[in-house]
Parts: C-alpha cells; sequence; structure tokens
C-alpha cells in the first residue's frame, strides 16, 4: 500500500475501533451516538483524501449525489411519497428543511465505496451496476433497526415499510447509472476499508 493508503487505513481503524468500544459501553453510549455526524463527515473527508483521480467529473457527481440524496430526503420526510413516513431525530447533526447534511453526504459516500467493491468483480458493466445499487440497499437493511434504536430516524407507525427499500434500490440505480456512464468507478482500497468497517460498526451493534 502506499503511505497515503496507509496512514488514512490507520485512522479509519482508530476511529471505528473507538465507535464500537465507545457505543457498547452504557455510560459514554449517548455520547458517542450524539456523535454519529462527525464521524459521518470524517468517513467523507477520508474518502476524498484516498480518491486518486480527483478530476471535474468526480466532484461534480459528488456535488450531485449530495443534492439528489437532500432532495429524495426532503420529499421522502415531508410527503410520505418516497420512502414511507419517517422522520429524522436528533443525533445526525445540523438539518436543513428536516434533512440532516450529512444524509446527502451518505448517499454520495456510498455510491462510491459500493462500486469500488463491487469493481473487483469479473463482470459486465450492467451487472456490476446492478449489484452496487443492491450493495447500497443492503447497507439500508442493515443499519435500520440500529439507527432506529440510536435516535437517527423514526418510522411514525414503528415499522419500516418495503417500499423503503424499493425506494433506496431505485435511488441507488440511478446514483449508481450515472456514476458508471462517466467512467468515474475506481478501485480503492481505502474505499473498500471504509465500507468493511462501516459493515462491521452497525453489525457490532446488532450483535451486541
Amino acid at each position: 500500500m502506499k503511505r497515503r493508503e496507509i496512514i488514512l487505513s490507520g485512522i479509519l481503524v482508530i476511529f471505528y475501533t473507538v465507535g464500537i468500544v465507545g457505543t457498547h459501553i452504557s455510560a459514554y453510549k449517548d455520547s458517542f451516538f450524539g456523535l454519529s455526524y462527525f464521524n459521518l463527515l470524517l468517513s467523507f473527508v477520508i474518502l476524498i483524501l484516498a480518491r486518486n483521480d480527483k478530476n471535474k467529473a468526480f466532484w461534480g457527481f459528488l456535488g450531485f449525489a449530495f443534492f439528489i440524496g437532500m432532495l429524495v430526503e426532503w420529499i421522502g420526510v415531508h410527503t410520505g411519497l418516497l420512502f414511507g413516513d419517517y422522520y429524522y431525530s436528533k443525533n445526525l447533526g445540523f438539518k436543513v428543511f428536516e434533512v440532516p447534511l450529512v444524509i446527502g453526504l451518505n448517499w454520495a459516500m456510498l455510491t462510491v465505496v459500493s462500486s469500488s467493491v463491487v469493481s473487483k468483480i469479473n463482470t459486465n458493466g450492467l451487472i456490476k451496476i446492478l449489484l452496487s445499487a443492491l450493495a447500497m440497499t443492503l447497507f439500508d437493511v442493515l443499519i435500520e433497526p440500529v439507527a432506529i434504536r440510536s435516535d437517527f430516524w423514526l418510522w411514525k407507525d414503528g415499522v419500516i415499510p418495503f417500499y423503503n427499500y424499493v425506494c433506496w434500490f431505485l435511488i441507488s440505480l440511478i446514483l449508481q447509472v450515472i456514476y458508471f456512464r462517466f467512467n468515474l468507478v475506481e478501485s480503492n482500497k481505502v474505499h473498500n476499508l471504509l465500507l468493511v468497517f462501516m459493515t462491521i460498526f452497525f453489525v457490532s451493534l446488532i450483535l451486541f
């Protein structure tokens, strides 16, 4: 690995290890969940620093994905036409029109890291797009139960609708089609590690 990759990977190891341990200690649990937005911001910064080809198209896509993420979440929160009836609580930081800004970053980040992992699979572009969108959706399946307990967001009827996952897949698919269409996919070791640690973090919250 390159020196930059080693340093960034080390930062991920430290912060996610501290996060996993902290969220499992009763005395500090609420404080660590309250800093979840900071962890997402840090992850997004590391994602950018780890990227090799930071061309204009890549920056443009990040901006586009952030806008789309915020837009679909705004529609969901205010109308229920997307995802279902839900609202964001307090642990994801500053909100704009009731949608935390880190949620827009999260849509962009998941698009990048999912495609990075899937890019290693020896198959055609269409299958990679579908698998990348599926990976994003499965990640939402993983975090939904944890998000409710962690006071990230809440469903108004207390039940996670299957419609939520349908919307997740379709929106993810749109983002992945555009990401692949403009040849922005980059196989990146740090991005792959980021997705692994994000997954381990939420699995640990489910199991323990």
